[in-house]
């Protein structure tokens, strides 16, 4: 029979249960499922917030090229006023002032002009340049003695560049020797 210092020793011991290792293995797949639940939470919420992300900014971004011409349109606003001034001024003085509907004219052309510089719009073309296809459109051939082949004699309408791309081609009366 035992004695009682060797039941006291085995009473105060802790009992763990000992694990198999079938147990071991199944403990560990809980945890493992615990932590990829977790993961998989984290996941969607980041998926989510990443979608909302995405979708306010395409919307920000449509909205944009919607009213990106606002700006513009808005700068040229008070040419439209200025003309509609030039016009009625013009009507009410049955061209006794026209030097002053010329000055008139000046001044919203100039207008015109600061706002195409401000955003950088730049016109080309002026007679005597080369024709160059990328840059101009030829609406007529003519022939003049002492120019040179494919010089311009005459613009219709000036060409327009934005920034580095042509916005308008110039029209244009070209220089072709006779044959």
């Amino acid at each position: 029979m035992p004695s009682k210092k060797t039941e006291k020793k085995t009473k105060t011991k802790p009992k763990f249960k000992k694990l198999t290792p079938t147990e071991k293995l199944n403990e560990n797949i809980d945890i493992l499922k615990a932590e990829s639940e977790i993961q998989n939470d984290r996941y969607l919420r980041l998926k989510a917030e990443f979608d909302n992300y995405r979708r306010r900014k395409e919307k920000e971004f449509i909205d944009l090229l919607k009213y990106d011409g606002e700006s513009v349109i808005k700068e040229f606003l008070s040419v439209v006023d200025d003309l509609e001034r030039l016009s009625k001024a013009s009507d009410e003085n049955d061209n006794t002032n026209s030097e002053k509907i010329k000055e008139g004219i000046d001044l919203i052309s100039n207008k015109i002009n600061k706002r195409f510089t401000d955003l950088e719009v730049a016109s080309f073309t002026e007679p005597g340049d080369q024709v160059d296809p990328e840059l101009h459109d030829a609406l007529l051939m003519r022939s003049e003695k002492g120019k040179k082949e494919n010089e311009i004699l005459d613009v219709f309408e000036k060409g327009y560049r934005y920034k580095d791309r042509v916005i308008r081609h110039a029209k244009v009366v070209v220089n072709q020797k006779s044959s």
